[in-house]
């Protein structure tokens, strides 16, 4: 199987990353608090802390960016300087609020979200 074909199929198997049960409510809220919203961009660092926002059908930004860690009363001390660098990211997906757009949008709007490392 040559190189291009084997990058073509790790793409079709990967699964699909999904919001973990304790990002849930975040997630509510956020929509909640985003009338405009289409879903949440949630980025997931190696240190556990969680960085989420709203977005709109256009892939901008429809609420402020949350930055959270689960059972802790703050972010950890590498989040407050770094502000949760891209290079310690572990996962990044989309939560669609409802019916999600065709594949071809929530595409268009993750390449504008997250950007397209990695993904050529």
């Amino acid at each position: 199987m040559s190189e291009s074909n084997q990058k073509s199929e790790r793409k079709k198997s990967a699964p699909k990353i999904v919001a973990e049960k304790n990002e849930e409510a975040m997630i509510g809220g956020i929509i909640e608090g985003s009338p405009d919203s289409i879903g949440v961009a949630v980025v997931r660092l190696a240190c556990g802390c969680r960085k989420m926002a709203a977005i709109n059908k256009e892939g901008e930004a429809a609420s402020k960016v949350i930055m959270y860690r689960d059972s802790a009363s703050s972010i950890c001390d590498l989040c407050k300087e770094d502000n949760g660098a891209f290079s310690r990211v572990t996962e990044q997906f989309i939560h669609w609020d409802g019916e999600p757009p065709t594949e071809a949008e929530q595409k268009r709007i993750e390449a504008k979200i997250f950007g397209t490392y990695g993904n050529a």
